[in-house]
């Protein structure tokens, strides 16, 4: 082993750097490293400075990911830590993801002032907070009548605002509150069959450059088989349909004795329609699955079935 101090990009979040140091604890597992081996390389990104305004507007996921991959291009760091959710379908050019470490629980929890446990049993007129169309579209389609607006921030900020009373409920990825160790009083899991998760929810990847062979032997041992599967189908789906962060787009791929279930839905924004597909396959066809149901999809979408 090099002795070379190996250089973690990631986001300055909490979440982030909880990602981070999750992987930087395997690393240091299975390679026998000693902290002062890692390092890790906080970045600002462009969605981190744009915290007041829907990423839709401004430019999708990309913004999360943007300046980590230059710092990477650069050799400014090795490699870096994402959550896979945010990361656009094409990589640069010269980068890869080289692992993808286990996938948390993938799904969606409700935080509310009542303590409600499904979106049904929300109070009438309720106020939901949240920017992720994906997630405003399905409650529209659950539920017109709840008032759905903006909530960005960290995990704690929309925690914050609900326990004061802001607002009435809000939606979280129970993978972010697990590894941050939270767990509110007020929080329930949605069924996925009420709320689909986004694609490659709860799942880390590591980046590096592609030619990098002494990063890519320190991470591709924490590569989780099963994860990479399920991540691929999804992904593959996304990139079928061409989808951002401004297209309401989810999609959850299971495994099971040697196949994969696929469970994939597009909606319009304001939740008056939703198309969904359920297929199953092969786990060496992950990718053409993907392509399949994604092809599905766009097959029932009407032109402009994205418009605001």
């Amino acid at each position: 082993m090099s002795s070379q101090v190996i250089r973690i990009a990631t986001r300055a979040s909490p979440l982030a750097l909880a990602q981070a140091r999750i992987v930087a604890e395997a690393l240091r597992r299975r390679h026998g490293l000693a902290e002062r081996d890692l390092e890790l390389v906080r970045i600002t990104t462009s969605g981190d400075a744009a915290r007041h305004r829907r990423l839709s507007e401004i430019g999708g996921k990309g913004l999360f990911t943007k300046e980590i991959e230059e710092a990477l291009v650069s050799g400014d760091a090795d490699l870096a830590v994402h959550s896979m959710k945010d990361m656009e379908t094409r990589l640069p050019d010269g980068l890869a993801v080289a692992a993808l470490a286990e996938r948390e629980d993938p799904r969606d929890v409700l935080v509310s002032v009542t303590g409600a446990r499904t979106l049904a049993a929300l109070p009438a007129g309720a106020v939901l907070g949240t920017s992720s169309l994906r997630r405003a579209a399905l409650v529209r389609s659950l539920r017109p009548d709840i008032a759905i607006v903006p909530l960005r921030g960290n995990v704690e900020t929309r925690l914050g605002k609900v326990a004061k009373g802001g607002i009435d409920a809000t939606l979280l990825a129970r993978a972010g509150l697990n590894r941050l160790g939270l767990e509110p009083a007020n929080a329930s899991p949605l069924d996925i069959d009420e709320v689909l998760p986004a694609v490659a929810q709860g799942a880390i990847g590591i980046e590096i450059r592609a030619d990098d062979r002494r990063v890519r032997e320190l991470v591709e041992p924490l590569d989780h088989r099963a994860t990479r599967l399920a991540v691929t189908a999804e992904r593959a789906l996304l990139a079928t349909l061409d989808g951002s962060c401004t297209t309401p787009i989810a999609a959850l791929a299971t495994l099971d004795d040697g196949a994969i279930r696929l469970r994939a839905l597009i909606a319009r924004p304001d939740g008056s329609t939703v198309h969904r597909v359920d297929i199953c396959g092969p786990e060496s066809d992950a990718a053409a699955l993907g392509r399949s149901a994604g092809a599905q999809l766009l097959a029932r979408a009407c032109p402009g079935f994205f418009d605001m």
